[in-house]
């Protein structure tokens, strides 16, 4: 954490405000992530040029405080950013520490005074400023997410279609089930994982709607007119995203509804790569006494007693990741509820855990695709003998025989450990070159490609 004493007077570029907040504030013993500050600099950047175009500030006075911001949103004062996460709920100490960097850094620039508040917060208040910050920088945090997933999502989509023919053993309550293709399963991972992008695309419509000229309350009290979208059009500008004005002002600034289903989401999404990578766990287990359908690249030694042992530790990391997304859509969920009147109250908390678990979900997909999806070899011997001594192939026949004569042959199967086919030639009359059709695992996946 920054202080005073490790930068000299000279480089420290922040004043009184943030000070106090570094001495209040020593909680987390960590700073607001570094996407959210250079999000408070476009802001500030945003909002200097807005200002500048309505003749509120000088045309002189605005483009030195927009340069500041400049360097603040393309992250070389990260350093200048010390206020803890936990600090006071509208993110007012963050909000007032970006405007005395900018402030200094515009002012030796143009050799004059400029003000912290009257001329970089200039028609702004923390209060619209930081869930516009929210906003903002989840919005561009998603372009990093959505390559990742997009990429995640048509690596499965190719290990599908090269495993097409590759006929497996189904398995529900984790117990044998009636065959589909590898290509089949994999398939609905693909479809799954298209499904969340979907809702995630549907979610940042509304993420692209910011509180900022609402100022404290949604008034837009102390704000030209026209700031709103004047604001928007200029980050839309910078950023090629649709940023507008909230339809309400006085909503986006008293909730953090947006947020909180961005969250969940985000926690839908988690699920979805979890399930995954817990697929790939059980489909890679064993070798010797698992299902060991699939072998995972060897990355690193499994065990510190056990040589040889090889863990699938990809699937596991990105595991963790998905429950600590989990963990974090709570907290938001927590956060976004402390709304009392006209402000969300716990905004520095919920700015941050969004930006962690779009990170989180970012760089665990990226991992699963290039260390263990594009890298996994099929075990086609292993998983052909596993389906042909699958009971439950039995299904084909209980259209013919019904389902109490049917599963009789599937127990005795099972308990004499014989072939299927071999008991059901025994019980039935069924003639055997009708029986090797009817229970050949290909005819009982539908189309290998689809459903």
């Amino acid at each position: 954490m920054l202080d005073d004493k490790s930068k000299s007077a000279a480089e420290l570029l922040f004043g009184r405000q943030t000070r106090l907040a570094i001495d209040n504030f020593d909680i987390g013993q960590r700073p607001l992530p570094p996407a959210f500050i250079h999000a408070l600099g476009l802001i500030k950047a945003c909002a200097a040029q807005a200002n500048g175009a309505l003749g509120v500030i000088t045309a002189e006075m605005a483009d030195a405080i927009g340069r500041a911001a400049e360097r603040v949103a393309a992250g070389e004062l990260d350093d200048q950013f010390p206020v803890d996460v936990f600090q006071t709920g509208s993110g007012t100490s963050s909000n007032m520490n970006a405007n005395e960097v900018i402030a200094t850094l515009a002012g030796r620039d143009l050799g004059a005074t400029v003000h912290p508040n009257d001329h970089v917060n200039c028609g702004q208040s923390s209060n619209d400023v930081i869930p516009t910050a929210i906003h903002v920088s989840a919005a561009l945090a998603l372009r990093e997410l959505h390559q990742a997933l997009e990429a995640l999502t048509d690596a499965i989509a190719r290990r599908a279609d090269e495993t097409a023919d590759v006929v497996k053993t189904g398995r529900t309550h984790l117990m044998d089930a009636v065959p589909l293709t590898l290509g089949q399963e994999l398939g609905a991972w693909a479809a799954q994982l298209q499904a969340c992008r979907e809702r995630l695309d549907d979610t940042a419509k509304r993420l692209r709607r910011l509180a900022q000229g609402g100022t404290a309350v949604g008034t837009g009290v102390n704000t030209h007119p026209r700031f709103a979208a004047a604001f928007a059009a200029e980050l839309s500008r910078r950023t090629g995203l649709d940023f507008a004005p909230a339809p309400d002002p006085r909503v986006a600034i008293a909730t953090q509804d947006t947020a909180a289903e961005l969250s969940g989401q985000l926690r839908v999404l988690a699920l979805a790569i979890l399930k995954i990578a817990t697929d790939l766990r059980w489909m890679a287990s064993g070798p010797a006494a698992g299902l060991a359908e699939i072998l995972l690249p060897e990355l690193q030694a499994g065990s510190s007693i056990m040589p040889g042992k090889v863990n699938p530790v990809i699937p596991e990391a990105a595991g963790q990741a998905c429950v600590q997304v989990i963990g974090l859509d709570a907290a938001i969920a927590l956060a976004a509820q402390d709304n009392r009147f006209q402000l969300c109250t716990m905004l520095p908390l919920i700015g941050a855990n969004l930006l962690e678990q779009i990170g989180l979900l970012a760089r665990a997909s990226t991992a699963l695709r290039t260390k263990a999806i594009e890298r996994f070899t099929v075990n086609r011997a292993g998983i052909e003998r596993a389906v042909s001594r699958n009971a439950m192939l039995v299904t084909a026949l209980a259209p013919r025989i019904g389902y109490d004569r049917a599963a009789s042959i599937a127990r005795r199967a099972l308990e004499e450990d014989r072939p299927l086919r071999e008991i059901a030639r025994e019980e039935t009359d069924i003639p055997d070159d009708e029986l090797g059709r009817l229970l050949d695992p290909r005819s009982l996946v539908g189309d290998p490609r689809g459903t």
